[in-house]
Order: C-alpha cells, then sequence, then structure tokens
C-alpha cells in the first residue's frame, strides 16, 4: 500500500469519526477538552509545525540548486517571467469562471439568514505600495525567521545570481547547497512516513468542530464554490496541460494526488510546499532547476481558489441583500482578484483582507463576509488542493517551454512513487 492510499484512509476516517463526535457528543467536556482540543488538537498541529519546519530551508538550498543549475540569469529572468504570467492568467480565468458560473446559478437568491450576520470586520489590508517595497528584506535574518516566502525568495535568488557570479568559490557553495537538498529531500520522506496519523487528526479536529451539517443553511453559496473550483481544477487546467504543455492531464491529476491531499488536510500552500516539490520533481519528472524556483512562488502569489471563492461571493453577498452589480463593478472584481493575489501574497487572513478589498471597492456590505465565515474552513481546504494544482501545472508549463521535463518519468505510473522510507538502518 503506498503512503498515498495510507493517507487517504486516514482522511476518510478522520472525517467520519469528526463528524460523529460533532453529531452525537459535542457536549461532553472529556470529548472537547481532552479528544478535540488535546489529542487532535496536539498531534494534528504538530503534524503541521512539521510540514512547515521543512519549507524554509527545503525552499532555500532547492532555489539555489535550481537557479545555479541554471547557470544563465538571463533564463532565470525568462522562467520567472513566463510563470508569474502563467500565475496571473489561472488567477483571471478563475475568477471570470466563478463569476460566470455564480452568475447563472444566482446563489442567495432568497435567502432568510440576514439577520444571523455577525459584526465582522475584517483586517485592514496593507498599502499596495508598502507590499510591493517589502518583497525586498531590510532584514534577510528576519525574513527567515519569520517565514516570509517573497523575502526569502527576492534574498536566495539575489544571493545564488551572486554564487554563479563568483566563480570556484560560489561552485564550491552550490555542491554544498546539492548536499543539503538531497538531505532535506530525505528529511520530507520521513516525515511522509508519519502523514498518515497527522492527517487523521487533522480531519478528526476539523469536522469534530464544523460538522457536516454547518453547510447546510449555506448549500447554495457552499456548492456554487465547490462546482467552480471542480471545473477549474479538471477544466481549466487540463485545458492549459493539453495546449501549452502538450501533457495527458489524466496521468498529471493521477500523479498530483498526494500533493493534494496534504492540501486538503492542511489547508496551507506553503505547508504543502515539500510535498508539491518531492511531486512535481519524482512523479511528474520536472527538472530541480524549473521547480525549485516556480512552486514556492506559486505557493506565495499564486490564489486561483482564493479568487473564485471572491466571485462567487460577490454575486452571494450582493443577491442576499438585494444589490445589482453593473459589468464595470465585475470587470473591477476581476481586476482587484488579479491585483490582490500578489499585493496580500503572504499576509495572514489574506483570503478575508482580499475580500473585504473587493467589497469596499464595488460598494457591497463588509459585514456579510460574517455570512460565510462558518464554512469558510471546509472551502479553505478545497481551495488549497487548487492552488496546489495551479502551482504544478504551471511548472509544467514552463518546464515544457525550457525542456526540462522528463516524458518518460511523466509517463510511467510508478515513477516517484512512495511505499515505504528506508532509514539507512534498514536492509
Amino acid at each position: 500500500m503506498t503512503i498515498t492510499t495510507k493517507i487517504l484512509i486516514a482522511m476518510l476516517i478522520g472525517l467520519v469519526i469528526g463528524s460523529l463526535l460533532n453529531a452525537f457528543a459535542l457536549d461532553s467536556s472529556f470529548v472537547q477538552n481532552y479528544l478535540v482540543q488535546g489529542l487532535f488538537h496536539v498531534i494534528g498541529s504538530a503534524f503541521v509545525n512539521a510540514l512547515k519546519m521543512l519549507v524554509v530551508p527545503l525552499v532555500t538550498f532547492s532555489l539555489i540548486c535550481g537557479v545555479c543549475g541554471l547557470g544563465d540569469v538571463t533564463i532565470l529572468g525568462r522562467v520567472g517571467l513566463k510563470s508569474f504570467a502563467l500565475y496571473l492568467l489561472t488567477t483571471g480565468l478563475a475568477v471570470i469562471l466563478a463569476l460566470t458560473v455564480a452568475l447563472l446559478i444566482a446563489p442567495g437568491q432568497g435567502f432568510e439568514h440576514v439577520q444571523a450576520l455577525s459584526d465582522f470586520s475584517p483586517p485592514p489590508a496593507p498599502p499596495l505600495t508598502e507590499v510591493f517595497i517589502n518583497i525586498v528584506p531590510s532584514n534577510p535574518v528576519q525574513a527567515f525567521a519569520e517565514g516570509n516566502m517573497l523575502q526569502i525568495i527576492f534574498f536566495v535568488i539575489l544571493f545564488a545570481i551572486a554564487m554563479l557570479m563568483s566563480g570556484e568559490a560560489g561552485l564550491q557553495l552550490a555542491s554544498g547547497a546539492e548536499k543539503l537538498n538531497e538531505v532535506m529531500m530525505r528529511v520530507v520522506t520521513v516525515v511522509m512516513d508519519f502523514a498518515p496519523i497527522g492527517v487523521f487528526f487533522l480531519m478528526a479536529k476539523t469536522f469534530s468542530e464544523q460538522g457536516i451539517g454547518l453547510i447546510m443553511p449555506m448549500i447554495g453559496y457552499f456548492s456554487v464554490v465547490i462546482l467552480c473550483l471542480l471545473l477549474h481544477a479538471f477544466g481549466t487546467f487540463s485545458l492549459l496541460l493539453m495546449l501549452l504543455a502538450r501533457l495527458n492531464p489524466l496521468i498529471f491529476i493521477k500523479k498530483m494526488r498526494p500533493a493534494h491531499i496534504f492540501a486538503f488536510s492542511t489547508a496551507s500552500s506553503n505547508a504543502t510546499i515539500p510535498v508539491t516539490l518531492q511531486v512535481v520533481e519524482k512523479r511528474l519528472g520536472i527538472n530541480n532547476a524549473t521547480a525549485s524556483f516556480t512552486v514556492p512562488l506559486g505557493a506565495t502569489i499564486n490564489m486561483d481558489g482564493t479568487a473564485i471563492m471572491q466571485g462567487v461571493a460577490t454575486v452571494f453577498i450582493a443577491n442576499v441583500y438585494g444589490i445589482d452589480l453593473s459589468i464595470a463593478d465585475y470587470a473591477t472584481v476581476v481586476g482587484m482578484s488579479i491585483l490582490a493575489s500578489i499585493g496580500t501574497a503572504g499576509v495572514p487572513g489574506v483570503g478575508l483582507i482580499m475580500l473585504a478589498m473587493v467589497f469596499n471597492q464595488v460598494g457591497l456590505p463588509v459585514e456579510g463576509i460574517g455570512l460565510i465565515l462558518g464554512v469558510d474552513r471546509l472551502l479553505d481546504m478545497l481551495r488549497t488542493a487548487v492552488n496546489v494544482t495551479g502551482d504544478a501545472t504551471v511548472t509544467s508549463i514552463v518546464a515544457r517551454g525550457e525542456n526540462e521535463i522528463d516524458e518518460a518519468v511523466f509517463n510511467d505510473p510508478d515513477a516517484g512513487v512512495i511505499t515505504e522510507i528506508e532509514l539507512p538502518h534498514k536492509r
């Protein structure tokens, strides 16, 4: 049994047990204090921390290897521009798809729960100019300590370019970085060996707190968001893969399953970076030189899932309050979604900040966000899986353009499959 199958089974068991606890035992102080907030919370959070622990060193060493592997700053610039343009394109397509589907289905018409609105006040959005200034770290050590991915990517690329320009000293450092990167990939596989346990407790905690029944009053909004996420993941990305990368989308989706499961259970693109990197390199056959640049960048600025949520939420709240939006308003939503995906990257609560910015821009009541907060955690898990799929799709397209993908590995169903972790003392 592969590690992915074990994780999938653990996820389903956690979902069932969590939902049963929510339905029948949530009032029990023992269940609340010792299971949900005790055992489930501690082990689940520890597992997410273990994944996040890998991100900064793995991205650092992998990015250094990638830039040095390219060997030419002009190639790096070309890869960077392609990746950036493709991420903006997929975000734009995502929000246009969401608005189109939501306008056709019209969720929120005749909604009877307006009186249940909470006094929601979103965290303030940082000025766009400040965000772009802050891409350049004033203190790189602080950026590494805080895990600020945009600043880390900027500094590491600059450092790796300087290594290329430094001759023999840079070559020696690059050789050391390759060895460190290899060790970090081994650490990833060791952490993944404990993934079924971590995923079980994460799912059990989420569904024991949220419950399946929570989505019933919001079934219209919830269903439209899920429909748009599925259309984007299996429709838009499949078309892009066939047209721009000339790859079989069915093989791609099947091989992305480990990253999907991790993204769904952790609801964090950054925490999923180690698994995404391993999948695109080992399973899809993409060269580390390309993947090490495009995957961390995508995890930071690619927000297709959030853009879909924004589009559907805009139509939903407009219908709930009976506000008519014009074509210009919808065009503003598209533009704001694309801009905000770069401008608010790396900011905590980014989805709600982006949504509040959009609502303010088109004149919708920001307190309406309180309506969708209840189901947002469950949708966030699905949004993250779509975001990770987008990261891998763009990586595949860029790799095809740079001739950095091994089709024999991509087409091999067993390439890169993890069954068990081989530790050094095992024979």
